[in-house]
């Protein structure tokens, strides 16, 4: 493994890994006309001195997570993931993820309703996630990500935001859907993803400003994670693995901050040995 550029081996907080050969989710928005595979993934993370990385379930394979599982299997005690499922999942099914190395369910609501989150199925999944102390991750605008986060928070899960909160370009304190999601960014169990700038519609200033945002509204700096989004799906001409690490080192240059965003505090919610 190459030697790491930071004082402990990062962590990296979302990647993805998929072939285009797999059976596709019905209604997906897009879907891969190359593979990602475990094989590509691996080697990026030994160039760049990376001991551990979190492979989180894209959503064109839907609630199929046996891919993201084989990779798991490959590599138990360097992966982590994030799975996506029905809310009638059985808890055999669940035990069976979690003893794969599974640590969290994603929710993407880009392009569904929020008030899935409202009804009696999807909150017991949650509640059962809680128990399991897995995450919810969640992808969803900014604009209206506080109307939705209180249910999940109710649940005694950990809430993992995802890029940046998708705020669409800058953050604006001003903004009252903006406003409300920070109000909620104090609380104890609500973490925030530092990744895919270019999802969330930030420049490297813009990102600048974002995390000082996030920061004082949080109260603090140790609910935060990074990652790389390899491999920046409808992203990948602009963006690469060095190029999202660049563009960390250029937001956040104290490298005491980022090795505490980078290990501490993705070993910590991630259940992982930052080694």
């Amino acid at each position: 493994m190459a030697e790491s550029p930071y004082p402990n081996a990062p962590i990296d907080g979302h990647a993805h890994v998929f072939r285009r050969d797999l059976p596709m989710a019905a209604g997906r928005r897009y879907a891969p006309d190359y593979d990602a595979t475990i094989e590509d993934y691996i080697e990026r993370l030994d160039r760049f001195g990376f001991s551990h990385g979190v492979l989180v379930q894209p959503s064109f394979l839907g609630t199929d997570n046996s891919f993201i599982l084989s990779a798991l299997r490959l590599h138990p005690d360097r992966l982590r993931a994030i799975a996506v499922v029905e809310p009638e999942v059985g808890d055999s099914d669940l035990d069976a993820l979690q003893e794969a190395g599974v640590v969290g369910l994603r929710l993407n609501l880009v392009g569904r309703p929020t008030d899935i989150c409202f009804e009696t199925r999807w909150r017991a999944l949650f509640e059962r996630a809680a128990k399991r102390n897995w995450q919810i991750e969640i992808q969803r605008s900014m604009d209206d990500l506080a109307q939705v986060l209180p249910v999940l928070l109710d649940s005694g899960a950990r809430v993992m935001v995802d890029h940046f909160g998708l705020p669409g370009g800058p953050i604006d304190p001003d903004k009252p859907a903006h406003r409300d999601f920070l109000a909620l960014l104090g609380h104890e169990r609500l973490w925030v993803k530092l990744s895919a700038p270019y999802r969330a519609r930030l420049d490297v200033n813009e990102a600048q400003a974002a995390f000082d945002n996030l920061r004082i509204a949080a109260g603090s700096d140790e609910r935060m994670v990074w990652g790389s989004d390899w491999p920046h799906t409808q992203h990948e001409a602009a963006n690469d693995f060095p190029g999202q690490l660049a563009w960390l080192n250029a937001v956040i240059p104290d490298e005491g901050l980022r090795t505490r965003i980078l290990s501490i505090n993705s070993s910590n919610i991630f259940g992982l040995a930052a080694s």
